[in-house]
C-alpha cells in the first residue's frame, strides 16, 4: 500500500519532475539571470559602511548562501512555509535605500537588528496579510505586474550601457554587446525548438561573455585570487544592536516587501496556472520573512522574490519548481564556493543587460495579457488601470518626486511595485466593491453580457457547479479566467 503524499499541491503544473540534466540546466539558467541582482546590494551596502575588499566579499558570499537556502525552503516548503511554487529568492533591493542610511552613519549592526525584528514582525503577521489576497483580482494583479516589468527595465538599460559607475559608461561597445546577447537570444529562440530553445537566456549569457572575452570586456584575471571554499561565518560583523528609528524605517521597508512578494507569487500563479489561494501566499510570506529574520546572523539582508526569474518561467514555460530549487542549491554552492561565485561575476554587465530586456519586457507583456482578460465597459477599470500605472511608474520617471516627504511615505511611494500595488488595491474597493453610488447597470456583468470583468471575485453556486451537463461561468480572482454558462 502506497502512502498518500502529503504534499498538498500534488498534480499541478509546478510539481512536474525533470531529468536531472534538465534540472540543473535549467536552475543554472535562472542563477544566471539573477546573479547580478543577489550581488549588488551587499556592494552597495558594504560600500555606504565602509568595509573593506575582505569583508565585501564576506557580505556577497553571505548573501548568495542565504538567497539559495531562501530559495530552497520557497520552492520545496517546509511545513507552514513556502508557497511551493518557482520562485527565487534574493536579497531585496527595496531594503537598499534604507539600509545604506542606516550604515553610512552607524554601521551594519544596527541594520542587522533593525532587519531581525522587522523580519520577525512580518513573519507574526504573514496570516493575516496574506487574507488581502481576495483584494488582488485579474485587473489589480494585471496592473501590479505590468507596473514590475515596466520598473525593472531601467535595470537592463542600466546594465547594457555597461553598469552603474562603469568608467566606459554608455559606450558604443558596451551598447553593442548587449544588442549582440540579445540578438543571440532571439535567433536561438526562432530557429530552434524545445530544450534548446528554452534554453535560449543562458546561451546567450554564455555566446555573449564569450564573445566579450574575445574582444577584452570579460576579466577573469581574479578568479584564482581567495579562499577557494568558504563558510560564511557567523556574527562576523557583531552582535545585532537595536534603534528605534532603523526598526520603524525597516519594518516599513518589510511590509513593501510583502507587498512585492504577494504580486510576485500571485504573478508566478498567474505564468503557471496553478491556484494560489491566501493560504498558500500565507506558506509563502512566511518563508519569506523567516529567511530574512535568519539572515543577519550569517552577515545578510533581507530576501525577497526576483521579479526577473518570473520573466523567465514566461519565457521558457518551465514550470516545475524542482528546477528553482536546484537553482537554489546551485547559489548555495556558490556561497560556499567562492571561486565559483567569482566565475559567474565575471560575466560582464552588457551581456547581463540584453538578456535583462527579454525578461523583464515578459514581465510586462505578462501583466498586458492578463488586463486583456479584464472588461472595461460599464464600469470605471480603464481609470483604475491608468492611474495606478501612472502612480507606479512616477519613481521610474522622476526618482526625486517623493524626496520631500516624510521617511515612512516616501520609502513606500519610493518603490512603484508597492506604490502601484496600494493605488489599484484602494481603487478597486472604491470603484468595485462598495456598491453605494454605483451608476444603474453598472455590476459584475455588463447588461446580456455573461463576460467577467475581472475586479470582483464571483460567488459560485455548487449545486450549478456539480451538475455535470452545465457549463457553470467561474472567474478565479488570480486568473480572471472564465467559462460560459446557461445558469448562474
Amino acid at each position: 500500500m502506497k502512502l498518500k503524499r502529503s504534499d498538498q499541491y500534488t498534480g499541478r503544473p509546478e510539481d512536474e519532475k525533470l531529468p536531472a540534466g534538465q534540472l540543473v540546466a535549467y536552475g543554472t539558467q535562472h542563477i544566471l539571470t539573477m546573479y547580478g541582482g543577489v550581488i549588488a546590494p551587499p556592494l552597495i551596502v558594504g560600500g555606504a559602511a565602509g568595509l573593506s575588499g575582505s569583508d565585501m566579499a564576506l557580505l556577497v558570499t553571505a548573501g548568495l548562501f542565504i538567497s539559495g537556502l531562501a530559495t530552497i525552503l520557497q520552492t520545496l516548503g517546509l511545513g507552514p512555509f513556502g508557497a511551493r511554487l518557482p520562485i527565487v529568492q534574493g536579497i531585496s533591493f527595496a531594503s537598499v535605500s534604507t539600509m545604506v542610511a542606516i550604515a553610512s552613519k552607524d554601521g551594519l549592526q544596527p541594520v542587522f537588528g533593525s532587519i531581525l525584528v522587522a523580519g520577525l514582525i512580518g513573519l507574526v503577521v504573514s496570516s493575516f496579510f496574506a487574507q488581502l489576497v481576495r483584494l488582488f483580482p485579474p485587473v489589480v494583479t494585471g496592473t501590479i505586474i505590468t507596473v514590475i516589468g515596466i520598473s525593472l527595465l531601467p535595470v537592463s538599460f542600466t546594465w547594457a550601457m555597461g553598469g552603474a559607475g562603469a568608467p566606459d559608461l554608455g559606450s558604443t561597445a558596451n551598447i553593442g554587446l548587449a544588442g549582440l546577447t540579445l540578438l543571440v537570444i532571439l535567433v536561438i529562440s526562432r530557429l530552434f525548438q524545445g530544450a534548446l530553445s528554452r534554453l535560449s537566456i543562458l546561451l546567450g549569457i554564455v555566446v555573449g561573455t564569450g564573445i566579450a572575452a574575445l574582444f577584452g570586456k570579460a576579466d577573469f584575471s581574479g578568479v584564482g585570487t581567495g579562499k577557494m571554499v568558504a563558510l560564511p561565518p557567523l556574527l562576523h560583523f557583531g552582535g545585532p544592536t537595536f534603534q528605534i528609528g532603523a526598526i520603524v524605517s525597516m519594518t516599513i521597508v518589510i511590509l513593501v516587501i510583502m507587498t512585492e512578494t504577494t504580486a510576485d507569487i500571485l504573478a508566478i500563479g498567474e505564468i503557471v496556472e496553478t491556484e494560489v489561494d491566501a493560504r498558500r501566499v500565507a506558506s509563502g510570506l512566511r518563508a519569506d520573512m523567516l529567511s530574512t529574520a535568519v539572515a543577519p546572523f550569517f552577515g545578510s539582508f533581507p530576501a525577497s522574490a526576483f521579479a526577473q526569474n518570473v520573466g523567465l518561467v514566461a519565457i521558457t514555460k518551465i514550470k516545475s519548481r524542482y528546477v528553482v530549487a536546484v537553482g537554489g542549491l546551485i547559489l548555495v554552492v556558490l556561497g560556499l564556493l567562492p571561486v565559483v561565485g567569482r566565475v559567474v561575476a565575471a560575466i560582464p554587465f552588457p551581456v547581463l543587460g540584453g538578456a535583462g530586456i527579454v525578461l523583464f519586457g515578459s514581465v510586462t507583456a505578462s501583466g498586458i495579457r492578463t488586463l486583456s482578460r479584464v472588461r472595461y465597459d460599464d464600469n470605471l477599470n480603464l481609470v483604475l488601470v491608468a492611474t495606478a500605472i501612472g502612480i507606479g511608474l512616477i519613481p521610474v520617471a522622476a526618482p526625486t518626486f517623493w524626496d520631500k516627504f516624510p521617511d515612512s511615505v516616501s520609502v513606500v511611494l519610493d518603490s512603484g511595485i508597492s506604490a502601484a500595488a496600494i493605488a489599484a488595491v484602494l481603487m478597486n474597493v472604491f470603484f468595485n466593491e462598495i456598491t453605494v453610488g454605483n451608476k444603474p447597470g453598472a455590476s459584475v456583468f455588463a447588461a446580456g453580457s455573461s463576460e467577467y470583468d475581472g475586479a470582483t471575485p464571483l460567488a459560485v453556486d455548487p449545486e450549478v457547479v456539480d451538475r455535470p451537463d452545465d457549463a457553470n461561468l467561474a472567474a478565479s480572482p488570480a486568473t480572471g479566467t472564465t467559462r460560459k454558462a446557461d445558469h448562474l
